[in-house]
């Protein structure tokens, strides 16, 4: 059993909902990006999901679009970035970790290039925003033979007939994107996501995840009622933001919001 899979099995045995959260790798540097993986698993975080820097995010808000920024001017790479994945994974052994990002840096350094060194440091799975279900069967297969996890997503828009061409395709998990627009937009509407979640689940057996507009322990609390977990991404990013040349600082605003979304998830647990 590979890593997100027994993750999630662990956490079904103990009635508890996965917290994934995302930082954008380099940002404010990737020492900064070592130390906070580690943090945040101590905090709670049962998956971390690396952004890949690049000059085009857009699928994400003003919040992330910045710090893609700030990483891409300390010239991070999709090289420098497996690399730290790979130090995570000498003293970390269990954490799952996947990246998400855009095709262009995976296509730049070469789609099998990319799946043997990420195999080879221990990443768990891959996310690529930009590229389509239709067109997605060649990475698929790319990653499967490194035991690579295709993460898809699944939009508010998405027929059923689409959920069911994503669901035939994804393996880890599945992540339902909880509003149209970018990410840290708007507020979220519980009802549309939880039809949503039940929508997947008539597809696939797969956990599904729910991310963006999560941004606080009650949203968060609100949302793993109805999912198998939950992404948060923008309201950490905004923590680094609001410290920049702080580092203990930052460490500290991170750690301390992973943990009240933990704390908020567990409880919501014990209330269903």
């Amino acid at each position: 059993m590979d890593r997100i899979a027994k993750q999630f099995s662990y956490l079904e045995s103990k009635n508890r909902k996965a917290l994934i959260t995302y930082i954008v790798a380099g940002d404010p540097s990737l020492d900064m990006t070592d130390i906070l993986m580690h943090e945040m698993v101590a905090s709670g975080a049962d998956l971390l999901e690396l952004g890949v820097p690049f000059s085009d995010p857009m699928a994400e808000g003003p919040i992330i679009q910045a710090a893609h920024e700030r990483a891409l001017l300390n010239s991070v790479n999709l090289t420098q970035i497996l690399e730290t994945v790979g130090r995570f994974r000498e003293e970390d052994k269990d954490t799952p970790v996947v990246l998400m990002g855009y095709a262009n840096p995976i296509e730049k350094m070469g789609y099998e290039k990319f799946a043997r060194a990420a195999g080879d440091v221990g990443l768990d799975g891959v996310l690529t925003v930009d590229i389509p279900v239709e067109e997605i069967d060649f990475l698929c297969n790319i990653f499967a033979e490194v035991g690579l996890d295709s993460i898809l997503l699944v939009a508010p828009t998405s027929s059923e007939e689409r959920i069911l061409r994503i669901t035939s395709k994804a393996n880890g998990f599945l992540y339902s994107v909880a509003l149209t627009g970018v990410t840290g937009d708007k507020t979220l509407d519980f009802n549309q996501v939880k039809n949503q979640v039940i929508s997947i689940r008539q597809f696939s057996d797969l956990p599904v995840v729910v991310g963006f507009g999560i941004k606080d322990a009650k949203t968060a609390k609100s949302i793993a009622s109805v999912s198998d977990g939950v992404v948060v991404g923008s309201a950490i990013v905004d923590c680094l933001t609001q410290s920049l040349g702080t580092s203990s600082m930052a460490i500290k605003n991170v750690t301390n919001l992973v943990s009240a979304i933990r704390v908020g998830i567990d409880l919501g647990a014990y209330d269903l």
